[in-house]
């Protein structure tokens, strides 16, 4: 068989090219005179097609006038999404006799809560049960992820293995089955393990990564258990949780121990399989071929739908080992394990399973996706923002991970223009203050000085977002400019979410130049005070149209996207806690955009946000609102078995609906609304205990927070029963300077007495 160049990596692979053809016809030189949108008007009227300019104008129409409608990186990234949506259209629904993935499955059939209509749909993608986990080491950069029925992608993009059970009265096929177990084992390395049975049949999977002397490589075991001459199969699908990833051949190797797929990428078998069968497009899916006496070693298909299955015998685990291309230098950092890892990080205790399950995950989740670059996802969102990356280095500060924060941060000024803009995609004016901010964290947390490059880059920061901010003969005089919002708070408008950072922004840069340029800090810190101001001003213009409830932008009524002005509060503390214009904004939110307990964002999301539903509970946290604890039970039922959750999350299903299936994001939330339960920053002091239960208390179980980082050193906070009606709670920091002021605010319990680092509270 011919080797070939994969297209194995699937569609997405595709954008890597497009991107690098970033010169249009419209903007080369000399080219740009030409009235492209007249010509393209009348082509398309001469052949009877809507004028696609037309179009264009009436929905630029319903957003506010902006140098940027759209970013070119969305759209980019949009056209390879529908692209192969469309090919999906081809794919599914003309083969339902096909074994397709679970979320095919679902989202196809009448009579599950999933299904979708088809018969207008542009493309067919997965929008009901968009959940997957992934596995991987350390410092490398490479996901395999295995979806909710053990569906394994082990390459990014790529194509997928199967596990069937035949033999017995029927098949036991795991993307057709209801009911599926599944697991995240962290305790020596990050691993998935699913089981799907029936009475007479189960098959068991265990998915995780390893490394060897040269690369790592995707390990996974399975076993089954069913009648005497049940028999296993291992199938290669042409698709994966986004849907059809090419496959155009496949091979036998000569001793039968492995596959070749595309001719690049390698399957290899802990032992021989008693026979294999090969399909392609036009003879249908090789689950009808499996029972052939037909001996194939290969297959081709022209269309890139080629399926194989290797069968053997049920009774014997099988082992399955993909080796993973590593990038150059993806292996340079010496290999730490997951227990190493582990141990330098902050440590909770808290007497709720769950909550604390939840909490172990997701400090994985987040180091397994910041392995130099910062990842909000393992798969739909393995790209760089700076929003995600900010947000996401705050838990990995707070956390205690100096070093891995550090290395990502000094990533950072890659994307950065020469007028001082970070640019993550043009449009958008939030990025500027979510740098410096995250960066005056880190110098603030880690106590090491800034250095003289990152002085001019800060200062360069900072000017960009001075000189980006309207005159007085704008719309909104002192506000950033109308952008486009990727939080999806809706079309493009004057967002408080892009000026509130941008106040901070200013805020941290002047703290970051104090020392080497206090003339330059001066300025910044007046111009966020007048920026700061300005805010305000048309907040309060616009809080006689909303019932005292921030908006989303100045002339917004109120809806979903005013959970974007929360930020205000948390986490930039621009207002003091329980400012009632934000929590008029909770209010109003709770009243309308809750569903299931959790906050349900209606602007393009259309589910429910495990991260915003913590935005909103931060608020609280501040303000003394215990009601908080609600929206953290909710989010902690709407994790996933594996204890991951979707970017957005569908309210009927329960599985995600947008984004990735893993979003990294909501899980770095997670982790710093845990730690801010037991202790967290307000102005100059430490709070402490602002959001521990009376149950926690009453359990007599273990109850505290070690090794978490502040601005004013490394914190632990214990607490315990030491009366009937009084508790003990103890602050040990390891402190740079003086110790900071302490505030004590377990809800329902006041100080008595203090004894160098031990307070006594009694029940009120």
């Amino acid at each position: 068989m011919q080797k070939r160049v994969s297209k194995g990596m699937g569609l997405r692979n595709n954008s890597r090219v497009l991107s690098d053809r970033r010169i249009t016809l419209a903007t080369r030189k000399g080219l740009s005179w030409i009235p492209w949108q007249a010509i393209v008007g009348r082509i398309a009227r001469g052949h009877g097609f809507i004028d696609p300019g037309l179009v264009l104008k009436r929905l630029r129409a319903f957003a506010k006038p902006s140098e940027v409608g759209e970013p070119i990186e969305l759209l980019r990234a949009g056209v390879v999404f529908h692209a192969r949506g469309l090919v999906n259209t081809r794919a599914f629904q003309f083969n339902l006799d096909w074994i397709w993935p679970y979320w095919v499955e679902q989202q196809f059939n009448p009579n599950s809560d999933s299904f979708i209509p088809r018969a207008f749909s542009f493309s067919h993608i997965n929008l009901t049960h968009r959940n997957w986990t992934a596995v991987g080491l350390p410092d490398v950069p490479h996901y395999p992820i295995v979806d909710p029925r053990g569906l394994v992608t082990p390459l990014f993009d790529g194509w997928s293995l199967d596990f069937w059970l035949i033999g017995g009265e029927s098949p036991l096929l795991p993307s057709k089955c209801e009911h599926a177990e599944q697991s995240l084992d962290i305790a020596e390395n990050i691993s998935v393990q699913t089981r799907v049975s029936t009475d007479s049949h189960a098959i068991e999977s265990r998915v995780t990564m390893e490394r060897d002397e040269r690369s790592a490589c995707c390990v996974i075991r399975v076993s089954a258990r069913g009648p005497a001459k049940a028999r296993l199969v291992i199938a290669v699908r042409p698709y994966n949780p986004e849907g059809v990833s090419f496959v155009d051949a496949i091979e036998l190797a000569s001793d039968r121990r492995s596959w070749s797929i595309n001719g690049v990428d390698e399957v290899k078998f802990s032992r021989v399989p008693e026979r294999v069968a090969f399909s392609c497009y036009q003879s249908g899916d090789v689950f009808s071929a499996i029972d052939s006496e037909t001996e194939q070693t290969e297959i081709e298909c022209s269309i890139g739908m080629a399926t194989a299955a290797a069968i053997f015998a049920a009774d014997t685990p099988i082992e399955l080992r993909i080796p993973i291309e590593e990038a150059a230098g993806s292996l340079s950092i010496p290999g730490h394990s997951w227990r190493e890892e582990l141990e330098t990080c902050m440590r909770l205790q808290v007497p709720d399973d769950r909550l604390q399950r939840l909490y172990d995950t997701a400090v994985s989740t987040v180091i397994l996706h910041c392995p130099g670059e910062v990842y909000p996802g393992p798969y739909t969102y393995k790209r760089f923002w700076y929003r995600d990356a900010a947000l996401i280095l705050n838990a990995v500060i707070t956390m205690g991970a100096r070093d891995r924060a550090r290395r990502a941060l000094e990533r950072f000024p890659r994307g950065q223009l020469s007028n001082g803009y970070f640019r993550s995609q043009e449009g958008e004016w939030d990025s500027n203050g979510q740098v410096l901010w995250i960066l005056d964290r880190y110098f603030t947390v880690s106590g090491e000085p800034v250095s003289g490059d990152w002085q001019e880059r800060i200062e360069r920061g900072a000017q960009w977002i001075i000189d980006k901010r309207m005159d007085e003969h704008s719309p909104h005089p002192g506000l950033l400019p109308a952008g486009f919002s990727a939080e999806h708070l809706g079309p493009n408008d004057f967002y408080f979410w892009d000026d509130f950072w941008g106040v901070a922004g200013l805020r941290a840069a002047a703290r970051m130049l104090t020392a080497a340029k206090p003339q330059q800090a001066c300025r910044f810190n007046e111009t966020a005070d007048e920026f700061l101001a300005a805010i305000v001003a048309a907040v309060e213009r616009a809080l006689s149209r909303t019932g005292g409830a921030i908006p989303a932008a100045p002339d917004r009524r109120m809806d979903s996207g005013a959970v974007g002005s929360l930020v205000a509060d948390f986490p930039l503390q621009l207002f003091p806690a329980g400012d009632a214009r934000m929590l008029g904004a909770i209010e109003w939110l709770l009243a309308n955009s809750f569903v299931r307990g959790g906050f349900f964002q209606n602007m393009i999301h259309s589910g429910i946000n495990a991260y915003l539903t913590l935005h909103v509970a931060q608020v609280m946290l501040r303000a003394g609102d215990q009601r908080l604890h609600q929206l953290i039970d909710a989010t902690a039922a709407l994790a996933s078995p594996t204890g991951q959750w979707p970017e957005a999350i569908h309210p009927r299903t329960l599985g995600g609906c947008m984004g990735d299936g893993q979003h990294v994001w909501a899980a770095a939330e997670w982790i710093v609304m845990m730690r801010n339960l037991f202790v967290r920053e307000e102005g100059d002091a430490l709070v402490i205990g602002g959001g521990i239960r009376p149950e926690w208390i009453q359990s007599g179980r273990e109850l505290g927070i070690e090794r978490t980082l502040s601005p004013h050193g490394e914190v632990s906070v214990s607490f315990r029963r030491a009366a009937e009606y009084e508790i003990e709670v103890v602050v040990r920091g390891s402190w740079r300077a003086q110790p900071p002021r302490i505030e004590m605010r377990v809800p329902g319990y006041t100080p008595v007495a203090v004894n160098g680092d031990s307070f006594r509270l009694r029940r009120v």
